[in-house]
């Protein structure tokens, strides 16, 4: 995943109402309900059925490094789908998101006009439309150039263009980015 699609993703875990599990039985235990059942659990881990089960009954408490990892992200992604999806859909209709960012940005516009490239600390809120345009490429599987250019459709449009009431010829260029955080 990309620093876009990371940071989507965090958004939407500041938004559960319960901790996701920690320990490594109660993950898997959690996974096996959520795919309903302990092959397609192990099969999504890459590890055998059997493997699972002994987590499952506490025979296997400390998972593998790599395995560990997987186990953790498989439970997050499926963590809580009415919470994240109710957050989500309150944020691309009435809320908007949040974005802050430092990152060099630059644009072209009117001659004479100071359009070069700066590092830039920017937190601003974009309305549900962009909000709406991002969730929808990042359910959609969209890479981070494609988000990075739907955030900085925005970015142009309201932070530097005050919803279109100055510098109606600017483009902006977002690259060499530091950070990027999400909230909505």
């Amino acid at each position: 995943m990309g620093i876009f699609s990371d940071s989507i993703e965090k958004a939407t875990a500041n938004t559960f109402t319960r901790p996701v599990p920690k320990s490594p039985r109660a993950q898997m235990r959690f996974l096996v309900k959520s795919e309903k059942g302990t092959k397609a659990a192990a099969e999504r881990l890459g590890i055998s059925q059997r493997t699972v089960e002994r987590y499952l009954t506490g025979q296997i408490k400390r998972p593998r490094k790599d395995l560990a990892a997987r186990l953790a992200e498989e439970v997050r992604k499926r963590w809580q789908p009415r919470i994240r999806e109710r957050a989500t859909k309150q944020a691309a209709t009435t809320g908007g998101i949040v974005i802050e960012t430092r990152a060099r940005l630059g644009f072209t516009a009117a001659p004479g006009s100071t359009d070069d490239a700066r590092i830039r600390l920017i937190t601003q809120h974009l309305p549900p439309a962009y909000a709406a345009r991002l969730f929808d490429a990042h359910a959609a599987g969209a890479n981070d150039q494609q988000l990075q250019a739907i955030a900085a459709e925005g970015l142009q449009e309201i932070y530097f263009k005050d919803r279109g009431r100055r510098a109606s010829g600017l483009q902006v260029e977002f690259t060499d980015i530091d950070y990027v955080e999400m909230d909505f």
